[in-house]
């Protein structure tokens, strides 16, 4: 049996953990299905520019990171994409192979570019020569591992768990004879006789098969792309662990257990696969960098986003709409969710003295609130964040004791017979018993029959209450942060938003990203609740943020499937703005029908806006709504500088007035936070359209739930990450354009460019060009670029006059 020579420094202690680390760290994390959120899947490869993340991709996935040309070349000839646009790319473009002229740049769009393939792996090379998918039967056995080993509770009989993910799966592969079946021998023994530890496997294997100290990171980062959501899932593991200044070794447990299978199949094939291997190997250990492919498929892509950028200045160029009055009617936050932005405006066309504001929809409070009577706590803030406070939602004010004990029992019972339906001695019995009680709810969700709403639950509290202190400080904190210190109206809604779906795996990431894939209920109710406490505005008061008497603040939640705008007046029920309550509950509800008239020319088979509100009830609605799809640009400004504009659901609007940040504090955190998080929603929507089979979910019609923790295609296999294929194709084309998002803040570059240079991971975003950035003057042109390096140029003449 050919055996390469090693290769891997005698120093391999320090440098093959260190190498599996990086790999790790390239893999972004994959939140659960009950909390999920979009996650940038480049988030590994924010320090390199896309050009070069482009080639990374290509040798560990075999997928390209822009559409085919053809995409682009139709826009060409439409004249969507022009001359002006192609020009600008080319000499924007820090590339040293690219096309000299925009007629070779064209020319080069009318050719295809060459099939992108991953650099094999051990297993690859071994089906290749005997003819067996021996790469699907080790993914396949993985995956029948992990979705035991990470059930979250869905599974009726438990796996073992054992000190750690690398343990648990020794005591399971050394009994397992499928291998043995398949025609691999001796795996079994392979794995008891393997290190205990996974970083000495990983050490051994990559000595055994002759690696060198240049391939280790690369070679590790195809293993674990090629382990898809799973690997994704330990990474998550790890992401929790270290924002609680802990730490994870799932994920290089995982990495231990791919190479096990690959040490098993090089001893098998070594003598038919030695000399291909070593050639593999030898690539694995180049240098990462594009080619003149990359560079022309790069360029191509930053000339459909200038066109994107001229179109967007065209809308900012047209004139405000008249003054609003001095005090506002109706003030309503919602969400900068781009979905919110049809219904801000919506909403807005109805009286001039209706103003509306845009903020995370967290609304600045970071809580981990528990439901009533749940044992459950429901993280409902950005993940990037860790908790601030503990919130509960307890029994209403008027209930008694005696109520309150019955309805906890009540609550837990129906917990428990849930849980009885699943368990793994009743489950079977509980079908054949009580199956056709459940006829008539099949019918019923089947043909999308009207239920009755579920009862409101009662108004959340901090728990314990917070210091007066630090409730004033709180407040103060949010109001600034939200721009919003005046004037006030006599009634403000705090408009958290969700999504009311049915059946439907990924309804998690149909609700608020910034409240942790929760609903935005509870934090805008909170807040409500703060801004009416007397003795914190007296506290406000002091700090020069007077809100009036007769201004009352309410909770609400806007649901994003039907445009349906619940209010929770009760939570603060006045006689005195009763009539301004339902004054603004009629504005909510015509606002809904306008929004909803509007979403139904996007979506198919909803020829009326009834036809919208009804695909929230169909549990066989693969597409209750769009989501995010469409996102292309962020804006933080003042409201006046956007009202009026018809942005098509497709920006993030959040309020920023430069005037009133002296400090930059606001600016400081709009760029650290809504606008990260706005580039992980705009790069999961990019990822999942152009490389849709690697960074996608795949069909909704094929999925499976998998341990309460995500999907698979199928009845097994590979757990699937990003988006479904619904969520960015209608079935004929593409509902949403693959574009990095532009970044326009009404500040002077200066000031923008002094939070870069504090930031320096947030700087790598525009300077490696995953984000787009710009400066916006006092009327809200486009006046300077962002070009990297905290370096400006003005916005062409012809480029702002539009």
């Amino acid at each position: 049996m050919l055996m390469i020579a090693p290769q891997v420094s005698l120093d391999d202690d320090r440098l093959v953990p260190a190498a599996a680390d990086r790999a790790a760290r390239a893999i972004p994390p994959l939140w659960p299905l009950t909390s999920s959120v979009a996650v940038n899947p480049f988030l590994g490869q924010t320090d390199e520019p896309l050009a070069v993340a482009a080639a990374r991709w290509r040798r560990a996935a075999g997928c390209s990171l822009t559409m085919p040309r053809s995409w682009y070349l139709e826009r060409i000839e439409r004249g969507e994409i022009t001359d002006a646009d192609l020009q600008a790319a080319l000499e924007a473009a820090a590339l040293a192979r690219r096309p000299p002229t925009v007629a070779a740049l064209k020319l080069a769009a009318r050719s295809s570019a060459p099939p992108a393939k991953p650099l094999p792996t051990v297993a690859d090379l071994a089906g290749a020569v005997s003819g067996l998918d021996w790469a699907g039967f080790v993914a396949e056995r993985i995956g029948h591992w992990a979705a035991g080993y990470f059930d979250e509770g869905q599974a009726l009989w438990a796996a073992p768990k054992a000190t750690g993910a690398y343990a648990a799966w020794r005591l399971v592969a050394t009994h397992d004879l499928t291998p043995e079946i398949f025609g691999l021998g001796g795996v079994a023994s392979l794995v008891a006789e393997a290190p205990s530890t996974s970083a000495e496997a990983l050490a051994n294997i990559a000595r055994a098969l002759g690696l060198s100290d240049d391939a280790l990171e690369t070679y590790f980062h195809r293993l674990l792309t090629g382990l898809s959501g799973w690997a994704q899932f330990a990474r998550y593991r790890l992401w929790q662990a270290e924002l609680g200044s802990s730490s994870d070794t799932t994920i290089v447990d995982l990495l231990a257990i791919r190479l096990i299978w690959e040490e098993a199949l090089y001893r098998k094939y070594a003598g038919v696969i030695g000399a291909a291997w070593q050639d593999a190997a030898a690539a694995f250990a180049e240098p990462i960098a594009p080619t003149s492919d990359d560079c022309i498929d790069m360029i191509l892509q930053e000339a459909a986003e200038r066109a994107a950028q001229r179109r967007l200045q065209v809308k900012l160029a047209v004139q405000p709409v008249a003054a609003a009055p001095e005090r506002p009617a109706l003030q309503a936050a919602f969400c900068i969710d781009v979905r919110s932005e049809v219904f801000r405006r919506a909403l807005e066309s109805l009286d001039p003295g209706i103003q509306t504001l845009g903020f995370g929809g967290f609304f600045g409070l970071r809580i981990a609130h528990r439901r009533f009577a749940s044992d459950v706590v429901e993280n409902r803030y950005p993940v990037l964040l860790t908790p601030g406070v503990t919130t509960s939602t307890g029994a209403e004010a008027n209930t008694s004791a005696r109520q309150d004990i019955a309805a906890r029992i009540k609550a837990r019972a129906t917990r428990a017979w849930g849980r009885f339906k699943l368990a793994a001695i009743s489950s079977f019995a509980f079908v054949e018993a009580t199956g056709p009680v459940y006829a008539g709810k099949l019918i019923r969700d089947g043909l999308a029959f009207d239920r009755p709403a579920a009862p409101d639950q009662p108004a959340p509290r901090f728990d314990p209450v917070l210091d007066l202190a630090v409730r004033i400080e709180t407040a103060e904190t949010v109001l600034k942060a939200m721009s919003l210190t005046g004037p006030f109206a006599r009634l403000v809604v705090i408009a958290g938003h969700g999504a009311g779906v049915v059946n439907n795996p990924h309804a998690s990431a149909l609700a608020c990203g910034a409240c942790g894939g929760h609903s935005g209920d509870v934090n805008a109710r909170l807040l409500a609740a703060l801004l009416n406490e007397p003795e914190v505005r007296l506290g406000l008061a002091t700090r020069g943020i007077a809100i009036p008497a007769d201004t009352l603040f309410v909770g609400a939640v806007h649901d994003t499937v039907t445009d349906r705008v619940t209010v929770y007046d009760a939570d603060a029920a006045t006689p005195a703005h009763q009539a301004d309550v339902t004054r603004a509950k009629s504005w909510f509800a015509a606002a809904g029908a306008l929004a909803r008239r509007e979403r139904s020319l996007r979506l198919p088979r909803a020829a009326t806006a009834d036809d919208v509100a009804r695909r929230a009830k169909d549990w066989a609605e693969v597409r209750p709504e769009w989501g995010l799809a469409g996102c292309q640009a962020f804006i933080a400004a003042p409201r006046r500088l956007t009202t009026g504009r018809d942005f098509g659901g497709r920006v993030f609007l959040h309020d920023y007035d430069y005037a009133k940040d002296g400090t930059l504090g606001v600016l400081e955190l709009i760029l650290t936070a809504p606008v990260v998080v706005a580039s992980w929603i705009s790069l999961q929507y990019y990822g999942s359209t152009v490389a849709p089979d690697v960074l996608g979910a795949g069909n909704k019609l094929l999925h499976n739930v998998t341990g309460g923790i995500g999907v698979v295609e199928g009845n097994g296999g590979l757990l699937r990450t990003g988006l479904p294929w619904q969520s960015v194709h209608d079935g004929t084309r593409f509902v949403h354009e693959p574009l990095r998002l532009s970044v326009l803040i009404a500040a002077p570059h200066e000031a923008i460019s002094t939070i870069l240079d504090r930031h320096s991971g947030v700087r790598a975003l525009f300077d490696n060009k995953w984000l787009h950035l710009f400066a916006l003057d006092e009327q809200g042109q486009m006046a300077w670029r962002y070009v990297g390096e905290l370096e400006w140029e003005p916005v062409a003449g012809a480029e702002a006059a539009a």
